[in-house]
């Protein structure tokens, strides 16, 4: 098993650790301000970068987060955050409603994650006045997200699952599922590979 972002992560993990609490005294937007100032830059530096502020911005952030250059973030703050957990490049997250990210995710690029939805019930006023509903998106661990894909605010994405390339999960999905398409249905259930 390939582990180099980890063990990279290992060697410099008290000088993140320092680097993160020194931060932590700073007020959250001003956090949050240089997280987006930085949110371009490429490379180890500005996954370092954001690491540090992310670790003092989110309400849980475990050891090697990656996010990568062009992911937008919205509320962070309000986001729980595993181990080992990898988001890729124009990747949007949306944690107002509550976001909770296991251990060893990945989130390929261009992935959306929502925590909202919009109301439309009521004929007399425009959708887009209308209110915005929270709903806390779990996904759970070790859960690969492939390129494009969309998860819906509300869904619970549990332990194993895969969702293909392009897909929209708008419901919960059971453990250990290879789940495509729009809406995404289940492909099949992952099996162990004895060699």
């Amino acid at each position: 098993m390939q582990k180099s972002g980890r063990d990279k992560f290992n060697k410099i993990r008290p000088l993140l650790m320092f680097l993160s609490k020194l931060i932590s005294f700073l007020p959250l937007k001003l956090k949050k301000f240089l997280f987006n100032l930085f949110k371009g830059l490429g490379g180890n530096l500005g996954i370092v970068l954001r690491y540090i502020l992310l670790k003092g911005i989110a309400k849980k952030c475990g050891d090697n987060v990656s996010v990568h250059q062009n992911v937008y973030l919205l509320s962070p703050e309000n986001m729980e955050l595993g181990k080992n957990i990898s988001i890729h490049p124009m990747c949007y997250l949306d944690a107002t409603g509550g976001l909770v990210i296991g251990d060893e995710v990945s989130l390929a690029h261009g992935v959306t994650v929502m925590s909202t939805t919009h109301s439309y019930e009521d004929m007399d006023v425009p959708i887009k006045y209308q209110p915005i509903s929270l709903k806390k998106t779990i996904l759970k661990n070790n859960i690969w997200v492939g390129a494009k894909s969309t998860v819906l605010a509300g869904v619970i994405i549990n332990d194993g699952v895969v969702v293909g390339a392009s897909s929209v999960v708008t419901k919960i999905i059971n453990k250990n599922f290879i789940v495509v398409g729009s809406p995404a249905k289940v492909l099949k259930k992952r099996r162990a590979v004895y060699k």
